[in-house]
């Protein structure tokens, strides 16, 4: 199934636009767990098997993954995600984006080692370093465009022939790129304003959203400013406020009721 049309189904038949985060990073795993042989893979299994019918995605973030020298651990995670919970997109967050063979090989990397359905790109290289991932029409291609972390402005709100440089990339992705209908874009939930006027650029283009929680987001202002007629358009991510909602062996339960609860906020606003 291709990328948006799974993310549509789950907006629509599960009714939630949460995607789960997993970041896992052994520090804040619960004591049963913490050097236990595959205490990666162990961890984020029991997250995903208690919030898979509460998510729209789930989103592994590679580096957690390979600075434990756990890429092992991802391929197979993702693997169970689809063989238990067939359905529920898988976006790597990996923020690729590079040129000629190498981003093929990314393409390889992201899609055939790993099975993703989806990927985080860096547009900043332009047209010809994300065109191997566009030509994956089945594939989610999610690009960077107005990020959460305060240094985003240093370079996305430059003035662009008077246009922040963050609105010509949202414009041009939704003009010139999409041709296949599988792109996406990255707004932070830290700049509702911003995510308004791209949702008016971009119409109906699906928007991954982090920044809720840990970095003090607000649920209701992204839903005014990024929900689309249906209610529906967003990925609103969380990582930490669900995988680490719990620190003992009743850790998966913390994080299924964490979830539940982001789901229903959001869903007041829908």
């Amino acid at each position: 199934m291709r990328f948006s049309d799974a993310l549509q189904q789950r907006w629509r038949q599960h009714d939630t636009l949460v995607c789960v985060g997993l970041d896992p990073d052994p520090a804040k795993f619960p004591a049963h767990i913490k050097g236990a042989p595959d205490a990666v893979f162990a961890f984020c299994r029991a997250i995903v098997d208690a919030t898979a019918d509460l998510a729209c995605a789930f989103k592994p973030q590679i580096a957690h993954f390979a600075a434990l020298r756990a890429e092992d651990a991802l391929e197979r995670l993702i693997a169970h995600i689809h063989q238990r919970h067939p359905g529920v997109p898988v976006i790597l967050d990996a923020k690729r984006g590079d040129i000629g063979s190498t981003a093929q090989h990314y393409v390889t990397e992201a899609f055939d080692r790993y099975g993703a359905d989806a990927v985080t790109l860096n547009p900043y290289m332009g047209r010809d370093s994300i065109q191997p991932f566009l030509d994956r029409a089945d594939k989610g291609v999610i690009l960077l465009c107005r990020t959460s972390n305060p240094g985003g402005a240093d370079f996305q709100a430059l003035d662009c022939g008077g246009v922040p440089l963050y609105l010509r990339v949202a414009e041009t992705i939704a003009r010139d790129w999409n041709t296949h209908g599988n792109c996406a874009l990255v707004t932070g939930a830290t700049w509702p304003d911003e995510i308004r006027q791209v949702r008016a650029l971009v119409g109906d283009m699906p928007l991954l959203v982090p920044g809720i929680g840990a970095q003090g987001g607000d649920i209701e202002a992204v839903m005014h400013a990024g929900r689309t007629t249906d209610g529906s358009g967003l990925m609103i991510n969380s990582s930490r406020g669900i995988i680490y909602a719990g620190n003992d062996k009743d850790f998966a339960i913390a994080a299924r009721t964490a979830a539940t609860e982001l789901r229903d906020t959001i869903n007041r606003y829908r």
